[in-house]
C-alpha cells in the first residue's frame, strides 16, 4: 500500500490533485488507515494512469466520471475516444464561426454593409401558384425542405423561391412556409400546392449575406412608419440569388428581396 505522498511521487500527481480526485469519486483510495490517511494499491495506480491519459487528453471531471463508470477495457475506450474526438471537432467549427463573426467587425467591410442604401419601392404582387411547405423552426432550416419541393416541382418552377414569415418578431423557433412559384398547380408527397393572393408590399433589395437582412427589415420598417402605411403578415424573403442546392457559393453575391405587405 501507498500513502497519499509516496502515491504521489510515482504518478506525479500532485497531494492537491489527488484529494480532488478523491472528493469527485474518480480516483478513490482503496484504503483508509488510521486518522482517515488515504491508502492506494496497485490498482489505483492503475486507475490512475487512466486517469492522466484522459486528463493529458482533455477530458473534463464529469466525462471522467462518466467514462471511468463505464469503460471495463481499452477496446470499450476507444468508443469514447472517438465521441471525443467528434465533440471537439464541432467546437473547432463553432470557434472557427466565431472567428469569423469576429472578423466581420475587424475590417471595413462591415462599415460599407452598415451604410448599405436600400432603394423602396412599392409593388403589387400578382396571385401565385406555389408548391410549398409550412413548418415550425429555425430561420436556415430552409435546406431540410426544398429538396423535397423541388423534386415535386420539378420542371414545372416558375420564379425564384421565397419563404412566407407568419410571426411578427424574431424568434428561435419560428413559423415559416417555403414557397416555390410553379406554372400550375401541381401534386406531391409532402408538399401543398395553392395559390396566394395578390399582395400590395414595400420591398426592398437586399445584396450580401443574410446575417444582415436585419438592416433591410429596419429601413422597411422606418418607412412604413415615417408614411403610417400598416404592415401585415406573412413577410416574404424572395431569394434572387443565394446558395445552391449543394454549395454555399460567395454570400457576399446573394441577392435576397424583402416584401412586406401594406395598407
Amino acid at each position: 500500500m501507498y500513502k497519499i505522498g509516496e502515491f504521489s511521487k510515482i504518478t506525479n500527481l500532485t497531494v492537491k490533485a489527488l484529494r480532488y480526485y478523491d472528493e469527485q469519486g474518480i480516483l478513490k483510495p482503496s484504503q483508509r488507515g488510521d486518522n482517515e490517511y488515504r491508502l492506494y494499491d496497485e490498482r489505483d495506480f492503475e486507475r490512475a494512469q487512466l486517469v492522466i491519459f484522459l486528463r493529458n487528453l482533455d477530458f473534463s471531471i464529469a466525462e471522467m466520471k462518466d467514462i471511468l463508470n463505464h469503460c471495463d477495457n481499452m477496446d470499450d475506450m476507444s468508443y469514447y475516444l472517438l465521441e471525443k474526438k467528434v465533440l471537439t471537432e464541432k467546437r473547432i467549427q463553432q470557434e472557427k464561426a466565431l472567428i469569423d463573426r469576429l472578423n466581420q467587425y475587424l475590417y471595413p467591410k462591415i462599415k460599407e454593409v452598415n451604410s448599405m442604401n436600400y432603394t423602396i419601392a412599392m409593388k403589387e404582387f400578382e396571385p401565385v401558384n406555389v408548391a410549398c411547405i409550412r413548418y415550425q423552426g429555425k430561420y436556415g432550416d430552409v435546406g431540410k425542405y426544398i429538396g423535397t419541393v423541388y423534386k415535386a416541382v420539378k420542371d414545372k418552377a416558375a420564379g425564384a423561391p421565397f419563404n412566407c414569415y407568419y410571426e411578427e418578431e424574431y424568434k428561435e423557433v419560428t413559423d415559416i412556409e417555403l414557397c416555390v412559384p410553379t406554372k400550375t398547380l401541381i401534386s406531391g408527397t409532402g408538399i401543398t400546392s395553392k395559390q396566394l393572393p395578390r399582395i400590395k408590399a414595400i420591398t426592398a433589395i437586399h445584396m450580401g449575406s443574410y446575417d444582415n437582412l436585419g438592416l433591410a427589415y429596419k429601413t422597411l420598417l422606418d418607412y412604413a412608419k415615417d408614411n403610417s402605411l400598416m404592415c401585415k403578415l406573412p413577410s416574404r424573403e424572395i431569394y434572387h440569388k443565394g446558395p445552391g442546392m449543394i454549395f454555399k457559393g460567395n454570400p457576399d453575391k446573394y441577392i435576397t428581396e424583402i416584401a412586406i405587405p401594406v395598407e
